[in-house]
């Protein structure tokens, strides 16, 4: 997979193409030697690097939007190294077949280019920035969301570099350069308008030329007849060490007057980017807070279906993060307005929406009524422990319990995810795609190992009880069989069998009525298959002792068609019979992580 290829010892990383040379040509006259190495133009690509004959030859390998891997003209494989296995047998075009690995100088690790040691600070300042978040909540939009905003950052680092000097005129970039040193390769960018259009001028003999740099209809930068790029600090890296066409390399970057970004005003991400309307919801939550539908997703342009991160949702932050909003067990029946229209039904009676005025703004929430006719004092208290767990938990992938509220029924009222259960969701929208899929079972695992680290074991956890808030932000829900667990021990012990979802369970749980959050990893796979298939019943048309017989065997269910294999061998991981070997979701989640972050470069 492409985020494991720095194992690969003859990955060099972010070299050029002239080292790459020099280390083909220093293993000697090898017919057929090659080397991988990071592509300093496309971001996400590589290059291949061949000698023959005396000569070295260099194919780009680019990353194709379903996330597969080609040389250009070539057929397209999962992984780089599956493009590097395939030319070992076929030259397809290549100019001989790849015969011999040239491996890196012992302890050389692959060369970190300069954007990589930038982006860490960039990404935790852009979330921290345009979502106003920190601690926890700060740390899970991180690690949930990083193949989004490292291209997010990727395509507007520019703005956070010294020679990027915004919207300014030509007239007014000549004297920035002229003034102070007068360098021969002094440079700086200027943005010429808001389509994409850049320009770079550069010193040169007291002179200053001026390149156009536009983008085209793939988004790419380039200079007129010059190589393309897909970011600016590509571009500027790319013509600091080659002329390539220009009359000399960038030397000096000319710093903004000021010297930083302050003049620049709000991220200038196209209007096309997918984390424009990041932006643009953020900056109108900013202007209008009080009128605004948190689950309102603005598309760029009024275009249906670009991606909208949870962070754009006000149901991401804590309802209580706001220190003058102080946490109370109770919600006052005069601030809590109900709506028409019922979101779900159970035993207990039934879910609607209403809208919760809080001290400093107004919430959309999700209201649990229960039944005025149901006399079951057992339902009454189900529906208390449930609250009494979930006042206990504050985390962005799980509902958050705003309060109880005891008026002409007793009510808990709870964030809003008014998609829905997830399962049913799957089973409307067949075109979901993988990758979105996984985005969501990564987020439930997120807050699964939350719980997991707070000694809590949920014991119902399944696709039903998975809610969307967006198509791409997931939080589970319905705590009313969970148990906090004492922390000198792993689980817990039912005294009985009840009405219990078997298809869900461990063994332990049916043979020991044993739980804990192995039991819920297990439960977890099942989730998995849940939504991998789409919203189908697990083990479709089997009743529970069945279930358990093949369990017992050493049988599972079949992947679900098109699953991802890596994905299946998870569930069958979850699936392991003895929970002392069954992983915890310390291992299970960073597993999710790192196959979402590989689909999703």
């Amino acid at each position: 997979m492409a985020d494991n290829v720095n194992s690969l010892p003859f990955f060099y990383g972010n070299i050029t193409r002239e080292d790459a040379e020099d280390y083909l040509r220093q293993m000697g006259s090898i017919n057929g030697l090659y080397l991988l190495r990071q592509s300093r133009n496309y971001l996400g690509g590589f290059a291949l690097s061949v000698l023959h004959s005396g000569r070295c030859y260099h194919y780009t390998i680019e990353r194709q939007p379903d996330q597969t891997y080609a040389i250009a003209g070539g057929k397209s494989h999962r992984s780089p190294q599956d493009v590097i296995d395939y030319h070992s047998q076929e030259p397809d075009g290549l100019v001989c077949l790849l015969k011999k690995p040239c491996n890196r100088p012992k302890n050389m690790q692959p060369k970190v280019g300069a954007f990589e040691d930038l982006k860490e600070k960039l990404i935790r300042e852009y979330v921290k920035q345009t979502w106003n978040l920190q601690g926890a909540a700060l740390e899970q939009a991180i690690i949930s969301q990083r193949p989004q905003l490292e291209k997010l950052i990727a395509t507007t680092a520019h703005q956070k570099m010294p020679w990027f000097h915004g919207m300014i005129t030509r007239e007014d970039s000549e004297p920035r350069l002229q003034s102070g040193s007068r360098a021969n390769g002094k440079f700086l960018i200027r943005q010429r308008d808001q389509n994409g259009s850049y320009a770079l001028c550069l010193l040169h003999e007291g002179q200053v030329m001026h390149y156009r740099i536009d983008r085209d209809s793939a988004g790419k930068l380039s200079i007129p007849d010059g190589k393309k790029f897909d970011t600016l600090w590509q571009l500027v890296e790319h013509y600091s060490y080659k002329p390539d066409g220009l009359l000399r390399v960038l030397t000096d970057p000319c710093a903004r007057p000021g010297g930083d970004t302050a003049s620049l005003g709000p991220p200038l991400l196209p209007h096309d980017h997918p984390g424009f309307s990041s932006v643009v919801s953020h900056s109108s939550r900013q202007k209008n807070s009080d009128n605004l539908n948190p689950y309102e997703i603005r598309p760029p342009n009024g275009q249906a279906g670009k991606e909208a991160m949870p962070m754009d949702t006000e149901v991401y932050e804590s309802p209580y993060a706001d220190p003058d909003e102080l946490r109370s067990s109770t919600v006052d029946r005069e601030h809590l307005m109900l709506e028409d229209g019922e979101l779900g039904s159970g035993n207990f009676g039934t879910v609607i929406r209403g809208i919760y005025t809080m001290r400093k703004t107004k919430k959309q929430v999700a209201v649990k009524i229960l039944k005025n006719d149901d006399n079951n004092q057992s339902v009454r208290e189900e529906m208390l422990r449930e609250a009494n767990v979930m006042q206990q938990l504050d985390n962005p992938y799980i509902v958050r319990m705003i309060g109880i509220c005891e008026a002409e029924n007793l009510m808990l009222v709870m964030e809003l995810a008014e998609l829905g259960p997830l399962h049913k969701f799957l089973q409307k929208n067949k075109q979901t795609s993988i990758k979105n899929i996984t985005e969501l079972v990564h987020q439930v695992s997120m807050g699964m190992k939350y719980l997991e680290e707070h000694n809590f074991v949920h014991r119902d956890l399944a696709a039903r009880n998975v809610l969307l808030v967006t198509q791409h932000y997931a939080k589970i829900s319905d705590f009313g069989l969970s148990k906090a667990v004492a922390e000198d021990q792993n689980y817990y012990k039912a005294k009985a069998h009840g009405k219990w979802p078997v298809k869900w369970y461990a063994p332990e749980c049916i043979n020991y009525f044993k739980f804990s959050s192995k039991s819920d990893v297990w439960s977890f796979g099942v989730l998995m298959w849940e939504a991998y298939s789409y919203g189908q019943k697990p083990y479709k048309g089997m009743k529970g002792n069945d279930v358990m017989q093949m369990i017992e065997s050493g049988q599972r269910m079949d992947a679900p068609m098109n699953c991802p294999p890596e994905m299946y061998d998870l569930m069958r991981t979850c699936w392991t019979y003895k929970a002392d070997e069954r992983p915890g979701f310390s291992v299970v989640e960073p597993r999710l992580r790192e196959y979402y972050y590989d689909i999703s470069q």
